[in-house]
């Protein structure tokens, strides 16, 4: 274990990302459990990786935002390695947030490729009103083509974060290599003396 890694959780209110955080870490979220609205929160954590180490994530647990327009204006995203982007599966309008989070990270961000995933959460088990294209089709035909890795999960439900805490942990901790130095190759030059 090395250093800690920074990784921030951010979305539109609401959609779990405090739960998906309470759940992953301490189990203690059930159907009944009462989670204030974050102001900002820190959660620490050692997850373990694909490869069998443990690494330790600093999580960012951010105010939920109001909508699209707000996430343009969003700044919490500066000093982070990885992002976590969290949509609630039966409201479009969360997604949409999400879209417009990553083009806000992109753009103030220097980094080509950044580590980010995103976390559809499944909060209410009946949709009432189905969009023509749902939230979690649209968001996975995105991801595919933004080369992002999407998970549906539910807060309630600590079986379903345990693939993408450790996806997000092997991501942001890759090995190094072996060696300092690429390998040189010696080029002899051979004289001909006829």
């Amino acid at each position: 274990m090395g250093k800690t890694t920074k990784v921030v959780f951010m979305g539109m209110k609401g959609v779990g990302k405090t739960a998906i955080l309470e759940q992953a870490i301490y189990g203690n979220v059930t159907s009944i459990t009462q989670l204030q609205s974050t102001v900002e929160d820190i959660y620490v954590a050692n997850v373990e990786t694909e490869r069998g180490t443990k690494e330790r994530l600093r999580f960012y647990d951010t105010a939920g935002l109001e909508g699209v327009a707000q996430a343009r204006n969003c700044n919490y995203h500066i000093q982070a390695e990885g992002y976590v982007l969290v949509y609630d599966t039966g409201r479009p309008e969360s997604f949409d947030c999400v879209v417009a989070l990553k083009k806000e990270i992109e753009k103030s961000r220097e980094k080509k490729e950044l580590t980010t995933m995103i976390l559809g959460n499944c909060v209410t088990a009946n949709e009432s009103a189905i969009p023509l294209e749902s939230p979690v089709s649209k968001a996975s035909h995105w991801s595919a083509r933004e080369k992002i890795r999407h998970f549906e999960v539910n807060a309630l439900d600590r079986s379903t974060l345990a693939e993408p805490f450790v996806y997000i942990a092997s991501r942001l901790n890759q090995p190094m290599n072996k060696g300092g130095f690429p390998s040189m190759v010696r080029k002899s030059v051979r004289l001909d003396s006829s």
